[in-house]
């Protein structure tokens, strides 16, 4: 659905001072029905590469299309759930004749009954006469989430959609997000790799304005690698685990394994051989990629 080809933004360089270079060679293939997350530090280019592909920026250089079109064409036609990273309204604008606007503004056929729902759908009923100025920030942010799912678009992007959420609220934004049809294609940036991790099946890690790594996440249900630390090396573990990959310290190694099931049975039988676990994690989940991606950058 989304094509980036040597994509660059540029902001600033005349009267002889430097440009600051935001993104440079982007390229990236996004297929239609995909979910994936943007990580990366502050400064990264995550806010820049979400402006372009909504149309708010043009590349300097490189090619976009969604769907085959510039994005602001694309944009005009068919449009797209969008929430900023610091999502606001305009003072004295109440709850639901906000969200009622905004639902006329997105054609949406009965924009009142689609504006009821989404209150329902985000715990504001209680809130729907109070003015945007006065809601706490996690209120504020479940109307921005309201209004960016409110048109059931086919392309979402979210910015930091959890900022100021409480965990009771982190779990109902996972229950929307999931809602969502099978045809949505969702991007998300945020700076809980936990989240991404749950949400999206594709990461992109962003640096100083290039992509460092682009990866599937592992699945939960498939073959998975964990770090084991054990307390004192223990050279039986070689014995217990068929597929030790990595020894990379004492009492430290990294295992892959089909199932949780199968991690149990060789924990077990590791435990009966006298060892004593220290910790074990996952060593393919986002986190973890994550820190492998900079400690190769800093190399």
């Amino acid at each position: 659905m989304i094509d980036l080809q040597n994509v660059g933004k540029r902001f600033g360089g005349k009267h002889r001072t430097a440009p600051l270079i935001a993104l440079h060679d982007v390229t990236l293939s996004i297929p239609a029905g995909s979910t994936w997350g943007v990580v990366g530090p502050n400064g990264a280019g995550k806010s820049t590469l979400f402006a372009l592909l909504l149309g708010f920026l043009k590349p300097s250089n490189g090619a976009i299309r969604i769907a085959g079109l510039e994005p602001r064409d694309y944009m005009r036609q068919q449009g797209a759930g969008y929430l900023p990273e610091r999502f606001s309204l305009p003072a004295g604008w109440p709850v639901r004749a906000a969200l009622e606007a905004l639902a006329a503004l997105e054609n949406i056929a009965r924009p009142v009954e689609r504006a009821d729902e989404v209150l329902n759908q985000f715990g504001l009923q209680e809130h729907a006469e109070k003015s945007t100025e006065t809601l706490s920030r996690g209120l504020l942010q479940r109307v921005g989430l309201a209004q960016a799912l409110m048109a059931q678009r086919q392309l979402i992007v979210l910015d930091e959609p959890t900022e100021g959420l409480d965990p009771i609220w982190r779990l109902h934004f996972r229950e929307r997000i999931r809602e969502l049809p099978a045809n949505t294609t969702l991007l998300m940036a945020s700076h809980d790799l936990a989240e991404i991790e749950r949400l999206v099946d594709h990461a992109i890690v962003l640096d100083k304005g290039a992509i460092r790594e682009s990866f599937a996440i592992a699945s939960p249900s498939g073959p998975r690698k964990y770090r084991v630390v054990l307390e004192t090396p223990l050279a039986a573990a070689r014995t217990v685990f068929d597929q030790i990959e990595l020894a990379d310290g004492d009492g430290a190694f990294t295992v892959t394994v089909n199932d949780a099931r199968e991690l149990s049975t060789r924990l077990s039988a590791l435990l009966a051989l006298g060892a004593v676990v220290h910790s074990i994690q996952p060593a393919d989940g986002l986190e973890e990629r994550v820190r492998a991606t900079f400690r190769e950058a800093d190399r």
